[in-house]
């Protein structure tokens, strides 16, 4: 996804599914629904008309309050409660941002450089191959090594189930490496194969051919499962308990888990499947969801279940340069290194791949994220980092304008993404029509 340069009033978007399509502000909030017109009517057209059973979003603009919107219910079963900002939603490649700060933590600390090999930690990816043909196993060394910095940006020559192809992807499918959780039957038949642990996994993918010399081309990967992987190795501890200690406890993102509680799954919006124009089935009931189990281990790439609230702090924290209410998680610089592009010398990145369901502009891409390069007159400002997961999600933080937004989707697109990028055309030029709020 990419978000636009904007002069915006703090105002948040939360459409969802289920009853009717009016929408709801919350009270103690700063802008009327009124303030995006355009959007409003958007999003409201495509509840009433079923093509999508829901969003969540929050957006912020300086230090002031954000404002939440909303409409509808977290599910279509009758009696569900209304969506709200602490409403919880699989976000999926929305966990990348958040693993990939977690590594830059790291890098911050000393115990990991950009440019250093991934072997350093990962004995296993020392001899690394190389797919010769993209018909065939068949393999040959790698002249270089995989580096941090290949994990954090895509360019390390590792594959993903939801791109790769031919024997490539059949290799990965029989290995078990789908470290991502939709549904009870699917996890269930992922579980068969699937390594048990975080170490057991990064060791498996070091013994497939890669599709690419690394540092040479861009690839959407499993390079942040990797990643949490080092991670834990290099701070000593799991990966899950780093990015509590560092990120999710001083941030106070009390919602955000691996593993939702019991306590919590009313909370939890049903997560959907959207087959022709408006058929949608209920993938994985609220209620009784396979998040409700431990997953095999913490998966950094598409793992997290999170409120837009807890999100929305994670990306103010950026927007503020590593602090976010007095309390400070990184350094200015580390989150300006983090937030630029960071692509090996000579890779170029052409846009997002359709299942983000983020543009195709072409960019830069820093830690976990795509990074606007080239700020144009009503469009992206310079230094805009964000990215988008399968199920809908959108995360970006505009630095420059002191702006950043969260949406949050529960569906996974079957025929076609039904939403975007049309929304986010739709939202920009809302926010060029708004009048301006400035915040110290």
């Amino acid at each position: 996804m990419v978000a636009m340069r904007f002069k915006v009033a703090a105002v948040t978007l939360l459409i969802v599914a289920g009853g009717t399509a009016v929408a709801r502000h919350e009270v103690g909030l700063s802008s009327p629904a009124s303030a995006l017109p355009q959007t409003q009517k958007l999003f409201t057209d495509y509840v009433a008309e079923k093509k999508i059973p829901g969003v969540v979003g929050i957006i912020g603009h300086g230090n002031g309050p954000a404002t939440v919107l909303a409409a509808g219910h977290i599910s279509d079963d009758p009696g569900a409660p209304p969506a709200d900002r602490n409403s919880l939603w699989r976000v999926y490649s929305m966990t990348k941002p958040i693993t990939a700060m977690a590594a830059m933590m790291l890098v911050e600390d000393g115990k990991i450089r950009l440019d250093q090999p991934v072997s350093d930690f990962i004995p296993a990816f020392k001899n690394m191959r190389v797919q010769i043909s993209a018909d065939s196993l068949e393999s040959r060394p790698a002249t270089r090594p995989i580096t941090i910095r290949n994990l954090l940006t895509h360019t390390a020559g590792l594959g993903y189930t939801i791109v790769t192809k031919g024997p490539l992807l059949k290799a990965y499918e029989e290995a078990g490496i789908t470290p991502f959780t939709s549904d009870a039957k699917t996890e269930t038949q992922n579980r068969l194969r699937r390594p048990a642990t975080l170490k057991a996994f990064a060791d498996k993918v070091a013994t497939l051919p890669l599709i690419a010399e690394p540092g040479t081309k861009w690839s959407y990967s499993i390079g942040l499962d990797v990643m949490g992987r080092v991670i834990e190795v290099a701070a000593r501890q799991p990966f899950d308990t780093f990015l509590q200690k560092r990120i999710f406890t001083p941030l106070k993102m009390r919602s955000s888990y691996f593993t939702v509680p019991e306590s919590d799954a009313h909370r939890l919006a049903t997560g959907y499947f959207i087959t022709g124009a408006t058929t949608r089935v209920p993938l994985d009931p609220g209620a009784t969801s396979v998040y409700l189990q431990p997953p095999s281990f913490p998966y950094g790439g598409a793992g997290l279940v999170t409120s837009a609230s807890d999100y929305d702090r994670f990306l103010h924290m950026l927007q503020n340069g590593g602090r976010l209410d007095g309390v400070r998680v990184m350094k200015t610089a580390t989150v300006k290194l983090a937030m630029s592009n960071l692509l090996p010398k000579g890779v170029s990145y052409g846009g997002a791949v359709a299942a983000t369901g983020g543009t195709t502009n072409p960019q830069g891409f820093g830690a976990g994220g795509s990074v606007v390069i080239n700020a144009t007159p009503g469009g992206p400002a310079k230094g805009t980092y964000g990215w988008g997961g399968a199920a809908g999600t959108i995360a970006w933080v505009d630095p420059v304008n002191q702006a950043r937004a969260t949406i949050m989707v529960n569906y996974l697109p079957g025929d076609k993404w039904p939403l975007r990028p049309e929304s986010t055309k739709t939202i920009y030029a809302d926010f060029a029509a708004a009048p301006v709020r400035r915040t110290k």
